[in-house]
């Protein structure tokens, strides 16, 4: 007894306010580092937290919402968000910053995950469609956020700005209360006794190995982009900064436009357009020469990027209708090892070799992907 339209907006309610909350954190890193006296090294230190959070808020979910169905789990987890937040924006010394940190992290972990199983609970057809709706309100408040901190930095302290984003993130624990979500599927038997066969499933493997891929590569752009402009074309911090909100914007709209427009199209023919855009736009900003062909590449190397996880989430959760949380949490957690360890590597090659060669990175996984692509897609024919 839900209203799906309710459900599916609340849904984006919560992508929305992980999207704010993640990129939040980001945007107040000078003020917070001015306040406490951090170097770069304590700042890096600090935030490299937030994924391990992440990490464990993906592994929570899946079984608890499988048990006991959404709204507890999303009112707990939004608490927690606003908890952290404002533990931040309160914090006098950078000593228990560590664990608001992982707070919000671990809430913003839920959240992701709950809110992406939720909308494949609700969707009898077009999930990837769907699913791409909901990844819109992400890129929103990824967008939207810094824009707003830029708006009021003048007028407030960024302690300030980040204490409402907290009560922001209150008022959805408080109107989450309220919601009808989706029963627990799982009542009797426990959803862990799932993950066994899960291992066993190739087809399910398969696209988990694709969202490491999917997840890293959308890491190192948004970690290593602004030091590649800097470094390659001799961009301005300011100016390098809208190499990531080009790449977002991109992948914002074209995950628009799956779920609108295009979301009647063939899943073969839109993994097929998505990796033709992925390399033009990695040609492009390798070869570009200055800042705004640069920004071009971005655009599309976002707008092919954008169909990866909604995709594949979707094959996820028509697979597993009965266990959606926990499989959600299976390949998620695999998406964002691949994100936190292809990062690292990352890092030593641009140390070793240069930054030069995230484009090559870039390019190896592009073709990793295509291959598992054509796998999973022979796979899920063979089992119709």
């Amino acid at each position: 007894m839900y209203n799906k339209k309710l459900v599916f907006w609340s849904a984006c309610a919560g992508m929305l306010i992980f999207g704010i909350g993640l990129i939040t954190l980001g945007s107040i890193t000078p003020g917070l580092r001015e306040k406490l006296g951090l170097d770069d090294l304590s700042a890096g230190t600090l935030f490299s937290i937030l994924p391990f959070g992440i990490l464990a808020g993906s592994l929570l979910f899946g079984p608890v919402v499988d048990r006991y169905g959404y709204r507890t789990l999303m009112v707990v987890s939004c608490i927690l968000m606003a908890i952290g937040i404002e533990g931040v924006a309160f914090a006098a010394d950078k000593g228990i910053l560590k664990f608001w940190i992982f707070l919000i992290g671990l809430g913003g972990g839920v959240v992701n995950g709950s809110t992406n199983a939720m909308v494949a609970d609700i969707s009898e057809n077009n999930k990837g469609a769907n699913l791409s709706l909901l990844g819109v309100f992400f890129g929103i408040g990824a967008l939207g956020m810094p824009m707003i901190s830029g708006i009021f930095e003048s007028r407030f302290r960024f302690d300030t700005i980040l204490a409402a984003v907290g009560m922001l993130v209150l008022a959805a624990a408080i109107f989450f209360t309220f919601v009808h979500f989706p029963p627990a599927k799982q009542k009797k038997e426990s959803p862990f006794s799932g993950i066994r066969g899960m291992f066993n499933d190739r087809i399910l493997l398969i696209i988990a190995l694709f969202l490491f891929l999917q997840s890293s590569f959308e890491g190192i752009i948004n970690n290593w982009t602004t030091t590649y402009l800097m470094d390659q074309l001799s961009v301005q911090q300011n100016m390098a900064l809208f190499g990531l909100s080009s790449f977002v914007a991109g992948m914002v709209i074209m995950r628009f436009l799956s779920g609108t427009i295009l979301n009647k199209v063939p899943v073969r023919k839109i993994l097929i357009t998505s990796f033709i855009f992925i390399l033009t736009g990695l040609a492009i900003i390798k070869l570009s020469g200055s800042l705004y062909p640069a920004l071009a590449g971005l655009v599309i190397l976002g707008a092919g990027l954008a169909g990866g996880f909604p995709i594949m989430l979707g094959f996820v959760g028509d697979r597993y209708a009965e266990l959606s949380g926990t499989a959600f949490s299976f390949v998620l957690v695999f998406g964002l090892t691949g994100n936190m360890l292809i990062n690292y590597g990352m890092g030593l090659i641009s140390q070793t070799f240069g930054i030069s060669h995230l484009i090559t990175v870039a390019f190896a996984e592009w073709i990793l992907m295509i291959l598992l692509s054509v796998i999973i897609l022979k796979n899920l024919k063979k089992h119709r």
